[in-house]
């Protein structure tokens, strides 16, 4: 009765055994498809769609006028408090001449 016992028990191991490595076949073989899939979806979607992305933006930039817009001296905006720790004091970390405007108005227009 044991050698049953033992004998089913082997012959179940081994019945699992191969069924696990049936599966693992076929995922691989999944796998593979799917990363042919996307890997055609790359090329043939992203890429174009980037370019396009790309050119939208060129194309809206040259268009676009560079004129820095009037200063107004609101009172609740450009407020100082204290001082920055870098630089001069009065800029802001990614301060830029053109677009960001001082208290006192833009750098370089004396009016």
């Amino acid at each position: 009765m044991a050698a049953l016992g033992q004998l089913s028990r082997v012959l179940l191991r081994s019945a699992l055994t191969q069924s696990r490595r049936q599966f693992s076949a076929a995922a691989a073989e999944h796998g593979e498809h799917s990363a042919k899939t996307w890997k055609i979806l790359s090329f043939v979607v992203a890429l174009p769609g980037v370019g396009v992305c790309m050119l939208n933006t060129f194309l809206k930039e040259q268009s676009h006028s560079h004129e820095q817009p009037e200063f107004v001296p609101y009172s609740h905006l450009r407020i100082r408090s204290k001082r920055f720790p870098w630089g001069d004091g009065n800029k802001s970390l990614f301060h830029n001449s053109h677009v960001n405007a001082l208290p006192d108005g833009y750098e370089g227009h004396d009016e």
